[in-house]
């Protein structure tokens, strides 16, 4: 479902008007629906029927407490990266147990933090990693529950600073020294095999790369099998996507059948299996808010100058990426000329769009789609520009889930020299 539709020429979230929202809670403002978060989640959920499954969402698509929150009361579990972002679940309402910790540098204090806390997994990167959690765990007292994440060396065909699947990219321990490093983990006495895991990359629009993953990582349970090492999940990762433009990126049913269908017709099918979509669950379900402060035209380009930036929001600049760019309001509009929607940053690469075609005038709202990922969560406050504000709308309520901050919350941390 669609959450966000027009309704008499005004955009609607929900059941409440945009333009109401950016007049109550100033621009720029992210807008999350949160029906279209829970039907996502529960789309993926339905889809595995009886079969033994977890979903562990994403954090790092975006970590708001109330977005954390809403899929903590449907039963979700977390994927995390960070320390930082285990403590957001916890406070959250999230589960410990149902967490998976995944990430190349994990310090030395965020093992301890969570041994300490009883996650569910620590997905290993290296070999050094996997000694390092040895030693904290024997110093903490307790077993360390492990997978493996495999680096298969597939490519997810997506953009590069996205893809993690590759002999080149950073993450995951290559598939030909797994085994070794399994037997490795099964001699180290603080260390508990829980499973295997894989993650290649982000906003992955055909099922090939998954397909051609899963196979490779059954040969690799296979193997271990083989060799004595007992597992008891697949962790699949995330990297669905969604569509931005003309993307057409299979539907969760179609995503979770086809792999189940792979599963099903090997020797690995009791298996429970991990997916820890992020993008997939919040991405559609989030738009940016920001109104007109200028327009400028001239000779060879016009633009629409906004109050949000590339600190506000940043995938255009980073990734190049695409997002359709809706008028609040359809009333009243004169003819439509083609501009760049630009923000107030001192950079050149402070863009939002590129060679739209739009009919703005100073102080009107535009809404910037599929804005619910990577986009809060990326925020800067470069500029000296205080982060935006979080709203979340569920039906015919508003609740605000991150109010902006001031100047004076800004420079708090930070001090002058003495005399």
């Amino acid at each position: 479902m669609n959450s966000f539709v027009y309704r008499d020429g005004y955009l609607f979230a929900e059941e409440v008007s945009l333009a109401t929202i950016a007049d109550r809670f100033g621009t720029p403002c992210y807008v999350y629906s949160r029906s279209m978060i829970e039907d996502r989640w529960h789309a993926f959920d339905e889809a595995f029927g009886a079969r033994d499954h977890r979903l562990c969402y994403s954090v790092k698509a975006n970590s708001n407490l109330a977005v954390l929150n809403v899929l903590s009361r449907l039963g979700s579990g977390f994927g995390i990266v960070s320390g930082g972002e285990l403590e957001r679940v916890l406070r959250a309402g999230g589960d410990a147990s149902r967490v998976v910790f995944s990430g190349v540098g994990k310090s030395d204090a965020e093992m301890r933090q969570g041994l300490q806390a009883g996650i569910d997994c620590f997905n290993i990167e290296s070999a050094d990693e996997l000694s390092r959690l040895n030693d904290i765990a024997a110093d903490t007292g307790v077993q360390a529950p492990i997978a493996l994440r495999i680096n298969p060396d597939i490519d997810p065909n997506t953009h590069p600073y996205i893809s993690t699947g590759l002999k080149q990219n950073k993450f995951g321990i290559p598939i030909e020294i797994a085994g070794d490093l399994y037997a490795r983990a099964q001699s180290m006495p603080n260390i508990t095999i829980n499973g295997v895991a894989c993650h290649i990359g982000s906003q992955l629009t055909e099922m090939a790369p998954f397909v051609d993953t899963l196979d490779r990582l059954l040969m690799l349970v296979d193997a271990l099998r083989g060799n004595g090492v007992e597992l008891k999940n697949l962790d699949l990762g995330g990297g669905l996507g969604i569509p931005y433009r003309d993307e057409q990126p299979p539907t969760p049913q179609d995503y979770v059948a086809t792999l189940m269908d792979k599963l099903d017709k090997s020797s690995s099918k009791e298996l429970r299996i991990i997916i820890e979509p992020g993008r997939a669950l919040v991405g559609e379900a989030g738009l940016l808010l920001t109104r007109v402060e200028y327009v400028k035209h001239g000779e060879i380009k016009n633009f629409a100058v906004m109050d949000a930036g590339v600190n506000d929001f940043i995938r255009p600049a980073l990734y190049d990426a695409w997002h359709e760019i809706l008028p609040v309001s359809k009333r009243g509009k004169g003819a439509t000329h083609t501009y760049d929607v630009v923000g107030p940053v001192c950079e050149s690469s402070d863009f939002l769009g590129r060679e739209r075609e739009l009919s703005v005038a100073k102080g009107d709202v535009l809404a910037i789609k599929c804005a619910g990922a990577y986009g809060a969560c990326m925020t800067s406050r470069y500029n000296t520009r205080p982060l935006a504000v979080e709203v979340m709308v569920d039906k015919d309520k508003t609740h605000l889930i991150r109010r902006r901050e001031t100047i004076d919350e800004m420079l708090a941390t930070e001090s002058i020299l003495p005399g």
